[in-house]
């Protein structure tokens, strides 16, 4: 069956949103290339879908006026010597589509799509064009692994130095590890950065392309790359990725805008979450303080759903894996490359574990973690729900905070490169069930002191605790011990209380005795840390082996650890307070204005 029939079975235009607009038969033509004739064939192929599943809609039909799709589909060919395939086609005259003043309509896009169906090729043919056809200075390629950046740019390299004509147009290559660069003799530049917090920091840039934005599990390399662009007036961040999970938090704010600028097709914009970067976030990045912050450098972290772009091939929700429709949906180049057939696929589903095929090959989207320390399920049972109010504020139920005024244990522990210090408390809820919840989370360690000791909460705290030994909080924790002015208790907590406390969480968590509110960094951190078990049996999780930071459990651990150990009874409750609502309560400072800290 053809890709060109609009009504071609799976082959149909994607999700558009109420205000879909036909793309037009000029688009069609040149994208939905026909399918192979199959006459005769004793079993027919399935091809990839040329277009993604979920997509934004254009404003007006694609045509060589409206899109510079079809010039960087020539370039490709008659330049590159490069055929691209239809997905990568449709692709490019959906992201490049103009404004009717000429301007590009995106400055963000955001691709999904299974592994091996060839993003490296897209990347390599677009910057390239921008470089020779359009001249932007600066294109600069990152990774969370440097030497998958740097691939992709060798690639590019190929395509210039092996063409008799291009060739002319090079200036250097710099091949030096950490500095390797293409430089035309026009003035373009092609580098590859490692996506750090120091990504981009001194340059300019005008195309950014980020590979895996999957693993960005914080906003510090998004912060510090992206922000290359914004004195640019033509620019494009290009994200290009596979699914995420729960720890995917960059990528899954930016999926679920734009799922809701289009009517959210898949239905996961009901749930209450996926928010973009905190003034906790922003302060770090700036190297500000929280107090000092003003709108303007928080509006430059927020992102404008106008110019954001999503194509996302993948497979619907509830498609049984072994469906080869969705196969193709989620892999458009099966086929049309010969190495990529349904039989590699197939081998994939028999042999991987369910979700890791589903990921890795359906391009969906896991909303947890299937590793994680605690019983699978357990973790978000014991999650407070949010509650949006009729004002569109987003809040915590009477029922499921600390009782106002009632003492709490304080839990501390640091990041392992000792950048971010994370405080949690734990304290009683009206029903005498045990509560724990990170209250703040600020840059290095300075602050903390002065933070505990503050009036407005230093009566209310019993005891603080942190791993004493061993640890990056260990130095703070022995400083504050021996402060004459720090009149807190600080707890010894080492040797055999460690696993004592997580063995004393692990139980809470599975028999649903201890709650906690929707917090991304504390919820990341408990999805996938990593334990290290010792000879007798006891466990504790590991640092070095989690692959996400870990800190905000450790300190939650400590906190429930402190409740344990130090009460017997839990306190009356007082009568109930007010109301107290905040925009959005999953920020982790937020909840020190709620609990009145």
């Amino acid at each position: 069956m053809s890709q060109t029939s609009k009504n071609a079975p799976g082959h149909a235009d994607p999700v558009s949103g109420p205000n879909a607009v036909d793309p037009g038969d000029y688009y069609r033509q040149i994208c939905h290339v026909p399918e192979p004739d199959q006459s005769g064939a004793k079993r027919k192929k399935i091809y990839g879908y040329a277009e993604p599943r979920i997509c934004t809609p254009p404003l007006r039909a694609l045509t060589p006026e409206t899109t510079l799709g079809y010039d960087v589909i020539d370039f490709a060919r008659d330049v590159l010597g490069v055929d691209l395939y239809p997905w990568q086609k449709v692709l490019l005259c959906r992201m490049l589509e103009l404004l009717p003043d000429g301007s590009l309509r995106f400055r963000t896009a955001v691709v999904l799509i299974a592994r091996q169906n060839g993003k490296s090729t897209l990347s390599q043919v677009l910057a390239l064009w921008f470089m020779i056809v359009w001249g932007w200075p600066l294109v600069m390629g990152t990774a969370q692994d440097l030497e998958t950046a740097e691939e992709v740019w060798q690639g590019a390299v190929d395509l210039v130095e092996e063409d008799e004509e291009l060739s002319k147009l090079l200036k250097r290559v710099v091949k030096v590890n950490g500095k390797k660069a293409l430089e035309l003799k026009t003035g373009s530049r092609y580098k590859v950065k490692a996506a750090n917090r120091r990504a981009g920091r001194g340059f300019t840039g005008n195309l950014i392309m980020l590979d895996e934005l999957r693993e960005h599990q914080n906003w510090e390399a998004w912060g510090a790359i992206t922000k290359t662009t914004m004195a640019q007036a033509e620019a494009l961040i290009l994200a290009l990725s596979n699914a995420g999970d729960m720890t995917s938090i960059v990528l899954k704010y930016l999926r679920k805008m734009a799922h809701e600028a289009i009517g959210d097709p898949d239905g996961i914009c009901e749930e209450i979450g996926a928010a973009g970067p905190t003034a906790l976030d922003v302060a770090d990045l700036v190297a500000g303080d929280l107090n000092d912050l003003d709108d303007d450098e928080l509006a430059e972290f927020e992102q404008d759903e106008d110019t954001l772009f999503l194509g996302e091939w993948s497979m619907a929700p509830g498609t049984d894996k072994r469906d080869r429709q969705g196969w193709a949906q989620a892999n458009p180049s099966l086929n049309w490359n010969p190495g990529f057939t349904e039989r590699t696929i197939a081998a994939a589903c028999r042999t991987d574990p369910e979700w890791v095929f589903r990921t890795e090959v359906g391009c969906q989207w896991s909303e947890g973690t299937l590793l994680g320390p605690f019983p699978p399920g357990a973790w978000d049972k014991g999650k407070n729900e949010l509650v949006k109010l009729d004002d569109g504020s987003v809040t915590v139920a009477e029922e499921d905070r600390i009782i106002p005024g009632s003492p709490v244990w304080a839990g501390v522990d640091q990041s392992h490169d000792r950048s971010m210090t994370y405080i949690a408390f734990g304290g009683f809820r009206a029903d005498g069930k045990y509560q724990v919840e990170i209250v703040t989370a600020r840059p290095g360690s300075d602050w903390v002191k002065g933070w505990l000791m503050d009036d407005k909460r230093r009566g209310r705290i019993k005891a603080i605790a942190g791993q004493s030994r061993g640890a990056p909080i260990s130095p703070l924790m022995e400083d504050l011990a021996a402060d004459e002015e720090f009149t807190i208790p600080v707890v010894e907590w080492s040797g055999s209380d460690l696993t004592s406390g997580w063995a004393d969480v692990f139980d809470a968590v599975r028999d649903e005795t201890v709650r906690h509110n929707p917090q991304p960094v504390l919820d990341t951190a408990a999805a996938v840390a990593v334990l290290k078990i010792f000879s007798g049996g006891a466990a504790l999780p590991d640092r070095n082996a989690s692959p996400a930071e870990i800190a905000p459990l450790m300190a939650f651990i400590a906190a429930k650890w402190l409740m344990s150990r130090r009460v017997i009874e839990p306190p009356p409750p007082p009568p109930p307070p007010a109301a107290v609502t905040t925009e959005e309560t999953t920020y982790v400072e937020d909840n020190v204005a709620r609990m009145g800290f």
